[in-house]
């Protein structure tokens, strides 16, 4: 019989459960998952994936996340990683819990001219560019069994995106600060020592996609239950991260030569990612900070779950100080699922989703799954990782399907994880009982969502996989309100005003929605163009009332021709100025 509670009784659990119990996930898997790490971002680890790559299916890819939210706009100091902290990708694979493998990160920042509030001080157009003026490179170590392989010079990392061709309007005639992203991005992308494979930090877009707005207002789903059908909003659309991503031979990573078949346990590794930070910090007269002490971990993350819905408020700073040969004292958490009880009571899902005894769970995530990602010595010696069978073979990029092994592709999660694996998803229908068969693998309990099924941005195919980051200057999470005196993009504000909003989908294939909204009814042209600059089609020219207004555009231009894969402008006009917005199309 379905439990039920009273209205007062609701609230606590659902406050309890998201906070206590930490559905702190949906703030993008470990954003800001832990009382310590929400105070000190730049040690924060936000997200771990790895996978065998489509396009080279003798590496493993690995990408380590840090500094969850970066508004593009931030400055003018950015993002930095942090010189302060040692940044960790950790390998086991041998199966007893142990870090066999070790790739360490230390950062260093320097100041070309400190009299200068300037990130940069003209165009960049690379990594080790003369105007940038605060530049950050880094040293890779390998370690393997506590000795260090090698360890790399000094190597650049890609810097924050101030300003790109995003603003390229013929009103505003300021310089571009980064006109060519890509390029930079690929300056910095270099060889690993040894010629072991390639490694590339820097910014990046935010990867991982959530209605993280629905879910902190008490856990709701934006269209309803069961969610499976979008909807709806990804609230890390816009945001950005710092990224290491590296891409080695498997065989530098299996315990044999060459990896063997999909049922050789050796051809399972267990991966995490940490950050640690001295054990002691002095603030010094003058602003300054000396750091003194042995390193101590201070952040932690293997598979997007535990930690983030399973792990207590009283011990998630401990989790995230702890290894995965101590994760036994956390089973507990694990086996009894206080946010099962809470999906029987918000969701109309089948009764009584089990609650306790959920060996199902302990399975999927501290032991691997049996078959797949699970070596001899899990049984006995539970431990978080995110779990990696690299004899899978991986699916072409267009044939990946999001919910991974759910869906019968067991080259996604929980087999390592990919960069368009829908891991909210994947994990409210674990914890609704779909692996513990009928009934609850069927109804409503296997469609359980967000309504957000893919990631703002289009991944790369090729490394470092992710997507370009969001610029500063065409941010899309600020408005324009008005104009300034000589007609271009300034400072009045203007209640008379207009707004142009970010296409959706974008990018898009083969259809989007332009949304703009006036403050009075004006005279108005809505035009896209091309990159050259050259008009491709005219959406609106004429009166328009006061009020939201909403176009499509179907990829044609004025001749009724389908235009290119490509960048796109679209570029309002009213009397109170001129807005315009990137969009990108692809076939």
């Amino acid at each position: 019989m379905k439990k039920t509670y009273l209205f007062s009784a609701l609230i606590m659990i659902v406050i309890a459960s998201a906070f206590i119990y930490s559905f702190q996930k949906t703030e993008a898997s470990s954003h800001r998952e832990a009382p310590l790490t929400a105070t000190d971002p730049t040690a924060d680890n936000t997200d771990v994936y790895a996978f065998v790559p489509a396009d080279n299916p003798n590496n493993v890819c690995i990408i380590a996340n840090y500094i969850p939210f970066q508004e593009p706009a931030g400055g003018p100091n950015f993002y930095p990683f942090g010189t302060d902290l040692i940044y960790e990708i950790n390998i086991d694979n041998v199966g007893d819990r142990q870090p066999h493998i070790t790739y360490q990160f230390q950062f260093s920042t320097t100041v070309a001219n400190t009299n200068t509030f300037l990130y940069n001080t003209g165009q960049v157009t690379s990594p080790t560019d003369p105007d940038l003026n605060v530049k950050q490179t880094y040293t890779v170590s390998k370690i393997m069994n506590g000795a260090t392989v090698y360890t790399s010079g000094a190597l650049p990392v890609a810097p924050s995106y101030v300003g790109g061709p995003g603003h390229s309007d013929p009103n505003y005639a300021g310089p571009i600060s980064m006109p060519d992203y890509q390029a930079i991005m690929n300056a910095s992308i270099q060889a690993l020592p040894l010629a072991n494979g390639s490694v590339y930090c820097g910014q990046i877009d935010d990867p991982f996609f959530i209605d993280v707005g629905a879910v902190f207002d008490l856990l709701k789903i934006r269209p309803g239950a069961p969610g499976n059908a979008g909807g709806g909003k990804d609230g890390l659309a816009g945001y950005n991260v710092n990224t290491i991503a590296i891409t080695v031979p498997k065989t530098q990573l299996t315990n044999l030569p060459i990896p063997t078949p999909a049922t050789d346990p050796n051809s399972i590794i267990g991966i995490w990612a940490t950050s640690s930070r001295r054990t002691t910090t002095v603030l010094n007269a003058d602003g300054s900070r000396t750091y003194t002490g042995a390193f101590q971990q201070i952040s932690r993350l293997g598979s997007p779950l535990v930690n983030e819905v399973v792990i207590p408020l009283s011990n998630k700073n401990k989790w995230n100080a702890s290894k995965p040969v101590d994760d036994a004292q956390f089973l507990p958490f694990v086996s009894t699922s206080e946010l099962a009880g809470l999906i029987n009571t918000l969701y109309p899902v089948t009764d009584d989703i089990p609650t306790t005894n959920r060996t199902d769970l302990i399975n999927v995530f501290l032991k691997g799954v049996p078959g797949l990602t699970r070596r001899p010595q899990d049984s006995l010696t539970p431990s978080e990782q995110l779990r990696l069978n690299v004899a899978i073979a991986p699916v072409a990029f267009a044939s990946e399907n999001r919910l991974g092994v759910v869906a019968g592709d067991n080259a996604g999660f929980p087999n390592g994880r990919r960069l368009r694996d829908d891991v909210y998803d994947i994990e409210l229908k674990v914890v609704a009982g779909v692996l513990l068969g009928p009934p609850f693998s069927t109804g409503i309990n296997a469609q359980l969502g967000d309504g957000v099924n893919r990631n703002d941005k289009t991944f790369m195919s090729t490394f470092p996989y992710v997507a370009l980051p969001f610029d500063g200057f065409s941010d899309t999470h600020g408005q324009i309100t008005g104009v300034s005196n000589n007609g271009g993009l300034g400072g009045v504000n203007n209640p008379d005003g207009f707004s142009l909003g970010q296409n959706y989908p974008n990018p898009f294939n083969p259809t989007t929605k332009i949304t703009y909204s006036l403050n009075k009814a004006d005279d108005v042209t809505l035009v896209i163009y091309n990159m050259l600059g050259q008009m491709v089609r005219t959406l609106v020219n004429e009166r328009i009332t006061a009020g939201v207004k909403t176009v499509e555009w179907d990829g044609l231009n004025d001749a009724g021709l389908s235009v290119p894969t490509g960048t796109y402008f679209a570029k309002l006009k009213t009397s109170a100025g001129v807005d315009t917005k990137k969009m990108m199309l692809v076939k």
